[in-house]
């Protein structure tokens, strides 16, 4: 049976490594129940395989997402990329619907003001605040995060090797110092660890990649550095795969 409610993570005061483990959102028509009530720095997880989704989300699509997503969604070339979209915004509005007892297309959301600039194209909000929501996709899964302050999550693929020295050019300095002395193998997986806590950080601020990534110092190795103020953890995806979690503490 699929879990329909995350198991909560750990204690954050935990030392160590802390890896949590997203629930698997089950496919429509399932419904999902009203979940449980949102505690301070315990994010809720959901994985989205696009392969257990894509019919259903497309033939729903029409039904939960508004005129902006369905749009969105046409604008992809690739029908991977477009399966994906469908299949993460269509399994958020569920899970937002289900947190606030609304149909899913009922969920408004707009943009909060960038921490930068002041403009609204900050990280997606609920109007009135009342939780707080995060989502990444890469071709073939898509990671959700619901909770009751700003969070951020991130998903990648582990790149090519090839692709690792280029892209550690924009990390911390002593990041790329910390990928360097890694050989072979290793170093695509500790990139991918890195640039997605990295990542996971700024959505959560709601700058996004807006803000120089090397500017903040979250750590290659098996363990993540939060920045003040932060709880920072890794999340347990598929082989082939990194993906992390940041919470405003």
């Amino acid at each position: 049976m699929i879990p329909l409610i995350p198991a909560p993570p750990p204690e954050l005061s935990e030392p160590g490594p802390v890896l949590l483990h997203p629930a698997a959102l089950p496919p429509l028509p399932a419904a999902l129940p009203r979940p449980p009530g949102l505690r301070p720095l315990r994010p809720q997880l959901w994985l989205v395989a696009t392969e257990a989704h894509r019919d259903s989300a497309a033939r729903h699509a029409s039904l939960v997402l508004d005129a902006a997503e369905l749009a969105r969604a046409e604008e992809f070339r690739r029908p991977g990329d477009r399966a994906t979209y469908l299949c993460a915004h269509v399994g958020l509005r569920r899970l937002l619907g289900a947190h606030l007892g609304v149909a899913p297309r009922s969920v408004t959301m707009e943009r909060a003001p960038c921490p930068c600039c002041g403009e609204a194209h900050g990280r997606p909000v609920l109007p009135d605040g009342r939780l707080h929501f995060s989502l990444s996709h890469c071709e073939g899964l898509s990671l959700i995060a619901v909770a009751a302050g700003p969070v951020g999550v991130d998903i990648e693929r582990v790149p090519a090797p090839h692709m690792v020295t280029e892209a550690a050019e924009v990390l911390h300095p002593a990041e790329a110092a910390e990928l360097a002395v890694l050989a072979g193998a290793r170093a695509p997986d500790a990139f991918a660890r890195v640039w997605t806590r990295k990542e996971a950080y700024l959505k959560g601020l709601g700058v996004g990649l807006g803000a120089d990534p090397s500017a903040e110092y979250v750590g290659a190795g098996p363990v993540p550095t939060a920045p003040p103020g932060w709880y920072l953890a890794d999340v347990a995806v598929p082989d082939g795969h990194h993906a992390a979690v940041a919470l405003l503490r």
